[in-house]
């Protein structure tokens, strides 16, 4: 019986992450995906590599971009839980990719993510056909799960993001607080919500080409 060994890439620093970027584009890759439970820092890593990248041209994707708005939510009965993979449009996000990939087009536009409303905005950002290096991320690029898988086999590279629970713990319940909830709403959420997505998403990360360390 053979043995599945999975060997992986682990980036301790920044310098190395962006370093690891640049490589994928020089080997001649494009699409760049980060992906790692609620909390864990992915949108702070992909602005750290797009300062380290200014003479790339970088694009970012977001996949909070292509969540459903609320009105959707709750017309479908999935308000309550915001955040979890089938509230999200994946095929949207997934043709938007393919879009990208196959530079047919100059200007593709993507929707954007306010955080301040919760809310997608439409064609909030542009992916220019000359970008050389295009960043996305989100909790489910790696997700083996129907529309998911899509998206994975159009990133050329995908990087999981592990932090200790206890900090990304932290940290959501002071983001659920910043905009809006109370303490105890936000650590409620926390428990019920993102932690849930959260153990999805850990499922996931052995299909990952490379993984992100940073406390």
């Amino acid at each position: 019986m053979r043995t599945l060994v999975l060997v992986t890439t682990v980036l301790a620093d920044l310098d190395s992450a962006a370093a690891r970027a640049r490589a994928l584009v020089r080997d001649g890759g494009r699409l760049l995906g980060v992906a790692g439970p609620p909390g864990a820092g992915k949108s702070w890593l992909v602005e750290a590599v797009v300062a380290r990248s200014v003479d790339l041209a970088v694009a970012h994707v977001p996949m909070d971009g292509f969540h459903l708005a609320d009105d959707s939510l709750a017309r479908l009965g999935l308000l309550d839980v915001k955040g979890a993979p089938a509230t999200f449009d994946v095929g949207g996000y997934a043709a938007a990719l393919r879009r990208i990939a196959t530079r047919d087009e100059d200007l593709v536009y993507v929707p954007g993510f306010a955080r301040d409303l919760e809310q997608p905005i439409a064609a909030a950002l542009a992916v220019p056909r000359e970008a050389g290096l295009v960043l996305t991320e989100g909790n489910y690029l790696l997700l083996d799960e129907s529309g998911w898988r899509d998206v994975r086999s159009l990133l050329d590279e995908v990087w999981y993001v592990d932090v200790p629970d206890d900090l990304r713990g932290r940290r959501l319940v002071a983001r659920h607080v910043a905009f809006g909830k109370s303490p105890a709403q936000a650590e409620a959420w926390v428990r019920r919500s993102d932690e849930a997505n959260a153990r999805l998403v850990a499922e996931s990360r052995t299909r990952a080409d490379v993984q992100v360390r940073l406390g």
